[in-house]
């Protein structure tokens, strides 16, 4: 199965997701971003930091 035909299959099963993100301090859903703002957030870059072997 590949995961288009997962989502569908699974279609019934999924709810709505509120996304916060951390804003001047405190935490916001995203949703109640206005439309500049809900762009920022998408271009975002998430970066992993890579650990030192010892």
């Amino acid at each position: 199965m590949n995961e288009k035909q997962i989502l569908e299959k699974n279609e019934n099963k999924r709810t709505k997701c509120t996304v916060y993100t951390r804003v001047m301090g405190y935490h916001r859903p995203v949703e109640s971003f206005n439309i500049g703002k809900k762009a920022e957030h998408h271009q975002r870059v998430y970066f992993v930091e890579k650990t030192k072997n010892i």
